[in-house]
Parts: structure tokens; sequence; C-alpha cells
């Protein structure tokens, strides 16, 4: 089993969207990153774990729990002229895109991202990292027991 952080802006899915969601189940649509698609692609699995951070909002942090809840599969919204992720070079035939289903399990009491830099157990978190943009990182199993353990 592996854990990830996944990154969303909650005005587009929030932890309350994805706990209210049909099955409360959401694919993790618009990913344009080759690496954060790459992890979906190649290395998540179902039954992974996951810390849903919200995102470009006043407050970032952890805001809930979730699981990885399918294998990859073409993102639609590269497909989708209407969209703002369409990918004009993408095609059913050969898709750039990628996302996989997450799956609800519990919403916490945000975990503000200074309160994560605040712990030494948490200093090599990718989140953390000077520079970091990639919406969908590692999170150790360490980094992960912490978390769930100490602050959720």
């Amino acid at each position: 089993m592996r854990y990830w952080l996944m990154k969303s802006e909650p005005d587009e899915a929030s932890i309350d969207d994805l706990a209210n969601a049909p099955h409360r189940t959401l694919p993790w649509t618009g990913v344009r990153n080759y690496q954060a698609r790459n992890f979906m692609r190649d290395t998540m699995q179902i039954g992974d774990g996951v810390l849903f951070y919200h995102s470009s909002c006043p407050e970032p942090g952890i805001a809930g729990l979730a699981e990885v809840a399918s294998t990859a599969y073409p993102d639609p919204t590269q497909f989708d002229k209407k969209s703002p992720y369409y990918d004009a070079k993408s095609s059913p035939e050969t898709p750039r895109w990628m996302l996989v289903d997450v799956v609800f399990k519990k919403k916490i009491a945000l975990i503000p991202l200074a309160a994560l830099r605040e712990h030494p157990q948490l200093q090599d978190m990718r989140v953390l990292a000077k520079g970091n943009r990639l919406s969908i990182t590692p999170v150790t199993a360490a980094e992960w027991r912490f978390i769930t353990k100490e602050l959720a």
C-alpha cells in the first residue's frame, strides 16, 4: 500500500463535495502535469491512502482522508472542447491524461500548511518543499502514520 497527498481547489472539488458525491466517489479530473499523471497511471493502486488537500484557497491544508478507488483511465475532460482541461493534442485513441477515482473516508479538522511545517517528523514531505507545485505527491508510511494518528 502507498500513500499520497492530492491537492484540489475547494471551489472545484472539496472534501465536502467528495463526501456528498454519489457513492462518495469522484474522478480526479484535470491533472495536466506529466509527473502527477504518471503517479496515477503507473503507481497508484486501489486502496492506497489519500490525504485530501485543499489548495489555492485562503487557508490551504489537509481537509480529509480518502482512498484510491480505481485504476487509472483516460480523463474525459481532455476531449471536451468546452472544458478548461481540453487538450487538442489528445485523442480517445491516444489519450495523454489519466485519472483515478477517489472515495471519501473521513473529514478532519483542517491541518494547515503552517501546522505541517511545525513537526520535524514531516520536514521531508514533498508538499513542504520550496517550489513544489505538484498536485499529487507521494507520502511516506511514517508521514501518513504521524498525520493520521497525531494530527487528524
